[in-house]
């Protein structure tokens, strides 16, 4: 607690107020309350002035004597208050003022999702306190008093191992949140078949099946938390719908971690989620991670023409025309019509020689 304060005060001052921080005594107040400070010991005759983080007081408040009273004090109120003895002026005293409200119940939830190796219980505060605030949580079965360890991964969290499995009798879980201000308690208790609770479906997957316009393949894997699959299965429950729609359709299916959708929209997307539960006991884990898929979608042939054909593969063969070269293009000929072409006019001008 004292760590948490101090951390808080290294935040809230600036640095050049560091050492008078170190030497201040902590003063916890009530939200909306009136506060009375008093400047150490000084006897009610004494003539002192105040400050806070450094600079005069200017909030509400009135002077009696070596006492600085606030009125309805808030947030704003928080900070490192200094008193100094007139007329010289000489520092008697450091306080730094933290504004905040005692608990209130705090809400406790407990939940089995490593069944059937334990259960873990969490808390929260509905309310904040403003203030440091620790929780002290104590956990019994069969008027026996069970281990508690703190979670490292979360906060307001603590792991129970089960001491016996298949066990009837209820378990009582207090949780009791205490401040400088005050305290409050919420106390549960529940039967280990009613918290068991898996966490979602890891690893889903939906691909479209070939050839087939209104199949998906979903398959997926068990949570990773989940400790003993074969001892106690798990049954799942898969939802899905195109995104064209808002119903859900569903099918529940026992130890399988893998279904066909037979019946989804040809070419319409579609969202897909799996749920796990134990299969005797407990209740459903939240959705899984959502998954988006398509069935499966012929190419369509693409469309052509001879004309483009031929087109495409002359001018893959035909060098490119300089800039001169004629807009039309002419047809291709062979060298041997090249030649005839070339000695036709000569030819047509001796042909009368031949007939005379």
């Amino acid at each position: 607690s004292n760590q948490i304060i101090s951390s808080m005060c290294s935040v809230m001052v600036a640095p050049s107020w560091q050492d008078e921080q170190e030497l201040a005594r902590n003063q916890y107040e009530r939200m909306g309350s009136d506060v009375t400070m008093q400047c150490g010991s000084l006897d009610n005759e004494a003539s002192v002035s105040w400050k806070v983080n450094g600079t005069d007081v200017k909030a509400e408040h009135r002077l009696e004597g070596p006492r600085l009273i606030l009125t309805e004090v808030d947030l704003g109120h928080n900070g490192l208050y200094s008193c100094f003895q007139n007329p010289h002026g000489e520092r008697r005293d450091t306080i730094y003022l933290h504004i905040g409200t005692p608990p209130r119940e705090p809400t406790v939830t407990c939940r089995s999702n490593t069944y059937p190796k334990g259960f873990y219980c969490s808390w929260h505060q509905q309310h904040p306190t403003f203030i440091p605030t620790t929780f002290e949580v104590d956990v019994t079965h069969n008027l026996h008093s069970l281990q508690v360890q703190k979670d490292p991964d979360h906060k307001n969290r603590c792991r129970v191992r089960f001491p016996e499995v298949f066990s009837t009798v209820p378990y009582k879980v207090n949780v009791t949140a205490v401040n400088a201000l005050g305290k409050a308690s919420n106390t549960i208790s529940f039967e280990e078949s009613s918290i068991v609770k898996p966490d979602p479906p890891e690893r889903v997957t939906a691909t479209p099946v070939r050839f087939n316009a209104r199949r998906l393949e979903v398959s997926w894997h068990s949570p990773a938390t989940w400790p003993d699959i074969d001892n106690f299965p798990l049954k799942y429950f898969l939802r899905y719908r195109p995104l064209i729609r808002e119903q859900w359709q569903h099918v529940e299916l026992s130890d399988s971690t893998s279904h066909t959708i037979t019946d989804a929209y040809a070419g319409k997307e579609y969202i897909i989620q799996v749920a796990a539960k134990d299969t005797e006991i407990g209740t459903w884990s939240d959705w899984s991670v959502a998954v988006h898929a398509t069935p499966w979608i012929e190419d369509p042939l693409p469309i052509t023409s001879t004309t483009e054909v031929d087109f495409s593969t002359e001018t893959k063969t035909s060098p490119i025309p300089s800039s001169n070269a004629p807009q039309k293009a002419e047809p291709p000929v062979g060298r041997a019509a090249r030649l005839l072409t070339f000695f036709s006019p000569l030819l047509l001008g001796m042909l009368p020689l031949f007939i005379w």
